[in-house]
């Protein structure tokens, strides 16, 4: 498809598909003369994947360029390519390692993932940016006053694993490499929105059930 066709399926100005052929975000269609080129369905999803990075997600175009870098590195094995695809994306700040609140926060949850029996992600907690949001989730309950550690914590632990297995369960009926890890960037920026989304209409289903309307 040539460059009309392309903006028009994926609902992306010509401009902006330009914008984002210069700065690397989408590999170079093929040459056709000096002054066209043609596209394919691959740069259809990929433009797809780099709107909703862009709009939905906020993610900056350098933050963007360094996610898909990984994205297209099959040198890479998947869960390396994976992680450092995720870990690329927008984070939450290092937690203060000298706050009491913090070290508290750490503690509980080496005792969380212990009680789980989660190995992997205890050797993946000095370079993992989850593990580090929730260092700095807990560390705030801590320090409002309220303990929100490992026994509180760990059914919920339980409900994302279930979650975790359906993401990967689902990554994993993509068709190509690429697509599967593009799949799972996909599903850090828009499925987490949704999971949110449900966990407050399940909030508000049993609300009202519990203690009606009033």
């Amino acid at each position: 498809m040539r460059l009309a066709e392309l903006s028009e399926r994926s609902g992306v100005s010509a401009a902006t598909i330009k914008y984002y052929l210069r700065e690397g975000l989408l590999p170079p269609g093929r040459q056709i003369n000096t002054t066209t080129a043609e596209y394919d369905e691959e740069h259809l999803r990929r433009l797809r994947l780099v709107r909703a990075m862009i709009q939905v997600g906020r993610v900056p175009v350098a933050k963007v360029r360094e996610v898909l870098g990984h994205v297209d590195d099959d040198s890479l094995g998947r869960s390396v390519r994976l992680g450092a695809a995720m870990w690329a994306l927008p984070q939450v700040p290092e937690p203060d390692e000298d706050d009491e609140y913090v070290q508290v926060a750490q503690q509980e949850i080496t005792t969380l993932l212990d009680r789980l029996g989660w190995e992997n992600a205890k050797q993946l907690t000095s370079i993992s940016p989850a593990y580090r949001s929730l260092v700095v989730a807990v560390a705030a309950f801590r320090r409002l006053g309220y303990g929100f550690g490992a026994e509180l914590l760990a059914p919920y632990a339980e409900l994302m694993h279930r979650t975790a297995v359906l993401d990967l369960d689902n990554m994993e009926t993509q068709s190509s490499e690429a697509e599967r890890i593009e799949w799972a960037v996909l599903g850090a920026i828009l499925n987490e929105p949704v999971l949110q989304a449900l966990h407050r209409l399940a909030q508000e289903e049993e609300t009202t059930r519990r203690y009606g309307f009033e």
